[in-house]
């Protein structure tokens, strides 16, 4: 019992459910944001080009009298409007952080990049833009 106690103490306070941890609280900071940005921005853009259609009252009566059931296909239409517009603005965000994560990626590839080479003659270590070996003088051709 007291090794499983440990492996889960490991795994709490050092392992993957601390990243996950954050990973939820930031996602649930970004779900409002996003909201926001739907529903504040966007959605009254959408509502002038639409004529100001409010679709939520949208809807099919079945029957009649105070029983009558409805289809509220209004309703269903502004999720999916809302859905599209979400899964829209995620879409750029997580293209602008990859476009962010690939210069960064070739910046760190750059400056990583090797500043010697071996001389294939001579086996001596040399700079990497040398075309002539300083040790054996042997001509270098480009790799």
């Amino acid at each position: 019992m007291k090794k499983f106690l440990e492996e889960f103490k490991t795994f709490a306070i050092k392992g993957s459910m601390v990243d996950l941890a954050i990973g939820m609280i930031i996602g649930s900071a970004f779900t409002g944001i996003v909201n926001s940005l739907v529903n504040d921005i966007f959605t009254p853009l959408l509502s002038l080009i639409t004529g100001r259609i409010d679709f939520n009252s949208l809807k099919i009566v079945l029957g009649s009298g105070e029983q009558a059931a409805s289809i509220n296909y209004g309703a269903f239409l502004t999720q999916l409007i809302n859905f599209l517009l979400v899964a829209l603005v995620i879409f750029l965000v997580v293209k602008q952080l990859n476009r962010f994560r690939r210069k960064n990626e070739a910046a760190e590839e750059a400056a990583a990049a090797p500043a010697e080479k071996t001389c294939p003659f001579c086996r001596s270590t040399i700079a990497v833009e040398a075309t002539r070996c300083p040790h054996c003088t042997s001509h270098l051709t480009k790799d």
